[in-house]
């Protein structure tokens, strides 16, 4: 459905390295930084991108707004939300977990990036 995300990020340098801590553990390879200082992390589906906001203001988070991310298990949602708080993150919501809602049985873990962007590991339970 998606081509790309890009988020906006106020330290990239320090965003690369949440970014880079949290998809290791879902088997990604850390961003590519182009000559731009934007960062890139390219797989067979998509791009997730990092970049500093071009009209030159502050990155703000969307009040609303999170951006999941697929685990292959709970333990991958686990490890990735343990490698969000040691590298900058903080956790938000609850604590990861099971949660049941209209779309089924759903492993989540919930993380604030360095900028305050609201992400999720998300595991769907069969």
């Amino acid at each position: 459905m998606f081509s790309h995300i890009m988020l906006g990020a106020n330290d990239v340098e320090q965003s690369k390295k949440f970014y880079d801590a949290i998809l290791a553990t879902m088997g990604h390879k850390p961003g590519v930084m182009d000559d731009m200082g934007r960062c890139f992390y390219f797989t067979k589906t998509g791009v997730f991108a990092l970049t500093k906001p071009i009209d030159g203001e502050p990155a703000s988070h969307g009040n609303g707004s999170t951006f999941g991310f697929a685990a292959e298990s709970p333990e991958v949602a686990d490890a990735w939300h343990a490698a969000g708080l040691e590298n900058g993150g903080t956790a938000c919501e609850n604590p990861p977990g099971v949660r049941e809602g209209a779309s089924g049985k759903l492993y989540l873990a919930y993380l604030r990036d360095p900028s305050g962007n609201k992400i999720c590991a998300l595991y769907r339970i069969q």
